[in-house]
């Protein structure tokens, strides 16, 4: 077969693919606009803007609605906008403390949120999983009401998932999990979620809702362990394995404490939820990042010092990584974020006194503004991002 001939259908489908994702970012960006409007921003004729919006529109990404009127003589002018309902991501959550649910339109607005507190450590995998499925199917249900429709289910965990297909946890400290994968638990396996690591998915969300203020950057989280991730020019870096970010079990003190994972030393066991409230002299009881708020706010001696502490150990564990990656910023989010203003003086002071070879501003530095919420969110948004990049994956009609 001529060359041209097999590859001609291919690359037009893959231009209009292109096409149909610059007018829906367009719409996105800058709606309400007309047609013409969009034309004008894309470089398109306003015939080909025609049809690409007549095909989002099938697709049920846009809509046209009447606009408001402009004063002048004439039709009155229809004007797009990326449409409230139709499409929609369902992010998903396990964490050792609790189970959580978002669903996002197609605009990147969060339209429902679910939090579930639960012990989920040590549990068997499939009896915490059927639980997610659950709680999956009720936030879908919730959805539908609203008139959204769920394309996309992406599941974090706080694990390792490496590079390969099948849903497989390889290894998730924090819940007893070695091995785990979904599609041997999950009921419906037409609505399997695809896993991601919780740490990769808050920096994502991070990146994606959060105004885009650096290109490259480490985003730390915390829960029951501690997870980080990498931003390198807008892009997540997984590693070569998919195991990149673990550093809640970077070794601070080579012949430290013992860790879940099997090693000594590790960060989590000196700025980890677990060892903060043990060195506070505090029970591991309710919602330990309140508990910690609170006493901290209270004056309590003992709760500042351990917080004084784990700041001093994440400022450790983050001043390798300012010199190894050369960061525009280091982000702090999950539960560091309730707890920033106890731990941000003594990481900008391990990070003065060990970033030494480039230059470091101690405002580089911040929380989150998503606290807990970023990794379910950005899982949510996941798939929006998918089908802002292509719409086609979007079934027409």
């Amino acid at each position: 077969m001529d060359r041209a001939t097999e590859h001609g259908p291919a690359s037009q489908q893959d231009m209009r693919r292109r096409n149909l994702a610059v007018v829906l970012g367009a719409v996105r960006a800058h709606s309400p606009l007309s047609r013409a409007a969009v034309a004008g921003r894309v470089g398109l004729t306003r015939a080909a803007v025609s049809s690409l919006v007549d095909e989002l529109i099938d697709r049920g990404a846009l809509t046209e609605e009447a606009a408001t009127a402009s004063g002048r003589v004439g039709r009155p002018g229809r004007a797009l906008v990326v449409s409230h309902r139709g499409p929609a991501g369902l992010g998903l959550e396990i964490g050792a403390t609790h189970l959580g649910a978002c669903v996002v339109d197609l605009r990147g607005e969060p339209r429902l949120w679910r939090r579930v507190e639960q012990d989920n450590t040590g549990r068997p995998a499939g009896d915490v999983l059927a639980e997610a499925a659950a709680l999956a199917v009720d936030a879908e249900a919730e959805a539908t009401a609203l008139g959204l429709r769920v394309e996309g289910r992406v599941l974090a965990v706080p694990g390792v998932v490496p590079n390969e297909p099948g849903g497989l946890v390889e290894r998730a400290p924090n819940l007893g999990w070695r091995a785990v994968r979904l599609a041997d638990h999950w009921p419906d396996p037409d609505a399997l979620p695809e896993p991601e690591n919780e740490a990769n998915l808050g920096a994502l969300a991070e990146y994606w809702s959060a105004g885009r203020t650096a290109e490259t950057f480490v985003h730390v989280s915390a829960e029951a362990g501690i997870g980080a991730a990498l931003i390198i020019d807008g892009r997540l870096f997984r590693g070569a394995r998919g195991f990149a970010g673990e550093l809640g079990h970077l070794p601070v003190q080579p012949d430290g404490s013992d860790c879940a994972c099997g090693a000594r030393g590790c960060l989590e066991q000196y700025a980890g939820e677990a060892a903060v409230l043990r060195e506070a002299g505090l029970a591991h009881v309710g919602d330990p990042v309140a508990l910690l708020a609170e006493r901290a706010v209270a004056g309590h001696a003992p709760t500042l010092r351990a917080l004084d502490r784990a700041g001093r150990s994440l400022g450790l564990a983050l001043a390798s990584a300012v010199e190894l990656i050369d960061p525009d910023a280091l982000v702090l989010g999950g539960a560091y974020t309730e707890l920033a203003d106890w731990l941000l003086p003594s990481v900008r002071a391990e990070l003065a006194a060990r970033v030494t070879v480039r230059p470091w501003a101690p405002e580089a530095l911040r929380p989150s503004a998503l606290g807990r919420r970023g990794p379910v969110l950005g899982a949510a948004l996941t798939t929006v991002r998918r089908i802002m990049m292509d719409p086609t994956l979007l079934p027409a009609g």
